[in-house]
């Protein structure tokens, strides 16, 4: 039994697709199905039940991977250890962020990591919730910023900010008359939202429950439309298609004029999210999480409450 025959398993039953999984590992698919078939071989268990399109994990198999997940977690935390001796701020950092907070927190971050630890350079990621909590068990990713709620993790976490939902309109819509918007008010809208996988479309139907009774026929809405990214969406209103819901960090300015859209907050109680950073909790290098917290809060980000002080998150901080 070997370490990489353990992340072949852990790769098919992610996948449940073995080409697919020999992709995410780069190796050919041969040499990927050859290992696992000497692994069944050597266990004297079958881990997977294959014939169909897609791959299953057997009752037993799936107890074994758990396994093996564990396993892989455990070696990370060992390179971990014999690192710890050294400058935990020398070196890269591998930092996954999910979609909807990449695009407006990491433009800012970078430039605070190069001012602040230009030693320790960003290897970013960005991904679903999901994806980025797998890499961090196996070890593929050292740290993920994401937004609560959360599935249980394991993992170490920080609280960095809350931030507020706003509404994005066409410069023409009537409601540019208005000072907020009642969350309960987008039932008569025509919306649009990210497509299923993104969790802040789940939020956004969490916190504005009017916008969830849109799959009730006769029902909410008028009509909702998807988009791929929120850059996307934000394309669609300017278009004039329908309204949406944004992250307040992705509105630079709430107040511009010279565009072809209009933001409004929300009228009390405001919607909201709360981003937070999580980490394997035997991660060994705690001042780069640190140094990591300080910049995230130094970035000033438009809207938000901080959470994390960056003076108190600074390396050697008492």
């Amino acid at each position: 039994m070997t370490l990489t025959e353990l992340k072949y398993i852990v790769a098919v039953a992610r996948a449940k697709h073995f080409g697919h999984a020999a992709e995410a590992c780069f190796v050919a698919q041969p040499t990927l199905s050859v290992a696992i078939k000497k692994l069944e071989d050597e266990l004297g268990v079958v881990l997977f039940e294959r014939g169909g399109a897609e791959i299953s994990v057997t009752p037993l198999g799936a107890q074994i991977i758990a396994q093996a997940e564990r396993v892989l977690e455990q070696t990370a935390a060992i390179k971990e250890l014999a690192k710890q001796n050294k400058d935990p701020l020398a070196g890269p950092l591998r930092l996954g962020v999910i979609y909807t907070i990449g695009p407006y927190l990491l433009p800012p971050l970078v430039k605070a990591m190069i001012d602040q630890v230009p030693q320790m350079p960003l290897i970013l990621q960005e991904n679903f919730t999901v994806r980025l909590l797998e890499l961090l068990r196996q070890g593929e990713l050292d740290v993920a910023i994401m937004a609560l709620p959360l599935p249980d993790h394991g993992m170490a976490m920080q609280e960095l900010y809350d931030e507020p939902f706003v509404v994005a309109m066409p410069r023409q819509h009537p409601w540019t008359a208005r000072d907020k918007i009642a969350a309960q008010d987008l039932k008569s809208e025509t919306m649009l939202l990210l497509g299923n996988g993104h969790c802040f479309r789940d939020q956004v139907l969490e916190v504005c429950p009017e916008m969830a009774r849109f799959s009730s026929p006769g029902n909410g809405m008028q009509r909702t439309f998807e988009g791929s990214s929120l850059e996307t969406i934000r394309h669609m209103v300017a278009s004039g298609i329908g309204l949406t819901v944004l992250p307040r960090a992705s509105v630079t300015n709430m107040h511009a004029t010279d565009g072809m859209l209009e933001y409004r907050p929300f009228a009390a109680p405001v919607p909201s999210r709360r981003v937070v950073m999580l980490w394997r909790k035997s991660f060994t290098r705690k001042a780069a999480i640190d140094a990591l917290c300080a910049a995230i809060a130094s970035c000033n980000l438009p809207g938000i409450t901080p959470l994390c002080d960056d003076e108190d998150q600074r390396p050697g901080a008492k």
